[in-house]
């Protein structure tokens, strides 16, 4: 039996898995535990192994590639269609092994460890930062309900929450002031921890080469720089700068049917997180970018003659992932002046 592509459909407790020889007919399928598929992989002649990009996908993949087998891992979307008649775990595992060999298919960089790590810090820093939102809500949402108004922003509300505690005769002796003093207390412990995390990305970005090139973008701070090498490695997976942006969902979204072009909104694909911080961080790029005496500036004085300021930003996102695509690939810093170069 020579197996020459292996589908891996990845569970919790259990894997199926779906061996196809030259011809493309299904001539293995077996449900195993984690540990028995590397063990079966280490009997196979080295083959094409074929995964969803999933959680303990990039684990198992470096496993595997140790073993010398090509590993490829895409995502679920693109796997969906090949999904025959009823769905289930084999029938997932043969999807995968049969979208693996499509020529056209599109496949995802395996991980390192330590990318993967980073990427971990980011969600436990993403986590932290929606549950201090989440308490903020809900503390305006107290005072409002007992006639204090406070104005918007976060500092804001913190400073007239700390005025409002230490005064004595602000509900004396409620349960609610109880209440609200721990509630600024849990607060507190949740911006230590963040800014603890936001120290850490600083040294790692710091230490990390890419990162520090990255750096030097306006717009790319520590957090994205360090997020963006996380999750895009050297940038070799994408051919072109253009490509990175698609990725990020920041192109506008096509929809053009009998040779008639539409574009729509941008698309919003890919990593949400990393779409967010480069839209943020071109909203604080954006003043400074557009007074220099550079072809970047002249590019987006014109841009914000015609547009409204939000595309504006959703544009220089886009500029600024093209950028941080040449800064990978070419080991290069940037200079603002040279915006227009590094982008083609």
């Amino acid at each position: 039996m020579t197996i020459m592509m292996l589908g891996i459909d990845l569970g919790k407790n259990s894997c199926s898995v779906a061996g196809l020889d030259s011809d493309g007919k299904v001539v293995l399928r077996r449900r195993m535990q984690t540990k028995t598929v590397v063990s079966l992989a280490s009997k196979l002649a080295p083959c094409t192994v074929a995964m969803e990009a999933c959680c303990g996908a990039h684990y198992l993949g470096r496993l595997l590639a140790a073993q010398g087998h090509d590993v490829r891992l895409m995502s679920p979307e693109y796997v969906r269609p090949y999904v025959k008649a009823q769905k289930n775990d084999d029938r997932d595992a043969e999807a995968i092994a049969e979208a693996a060999t499509r020529p056209t298919m599109r496949f995802v960089e395996l991980k390192s460890q330590a990318q993967l790590d980073v990427q971990s810090l980011h969600r436990a820093r993403s986590r932290l930062v929606g549950a201090r939102t989440t308490l903020i809500n809900q503390l305006r949402a107290i005072l409002l309900e007992r006639g204090t108004t406070i104005a918007q922003r976060r500092r804001t509300l913190e400073r007239a929450v700390d005025v409002l505690l230490a005064d004595p005769d602000f509900m004396t002796g409620s349960r609610i002031r109880r209440l609200l003093s721990d509630m600024r207390q849990e607060w507190i412990d949740l911006d230590r921890r963040i800014e603890a995390l936001d120290r850490e990305f600083v040294e790692l970005a710091r230490d990390n080469a890419a990162a520090r090139r990255l750096t030097s973008i306006p717009g790319i701070g520590a957090l994205n720089a360090t997020a963006l090498v996380a999750a895009v490695g050297d940038g070799a997976t994408f051919a072109k700068a253009r490509d990175l942006g698609a990725w990020l969902g920041l192109v506008p979204r096509q929809h053009t049917t009998g040779g008639k072009p539409r574009l729509l909104g941008i698309s919003k694909r890919g990593n949400k997180y990393l779409r967010t911080l480069l839209i943020h961080g071109a909203r604080a790029a954006l003043p400074s970018l557009a007074r220099s005496p550079t072809l970047l500036g002249a590019w987006l004085r014109n841009l914000l003659a015609r547009r409204h300021r939000n595309t504006v930003v959703v544009a220089l996102a886009n500029k600024l992932a093209r950028i941080v695509w040449v800064a990978l690939r070419q080991s290069a810093t940037f200079g603002v002046g040279q915006a227009a170069v590094a982008t083609t």
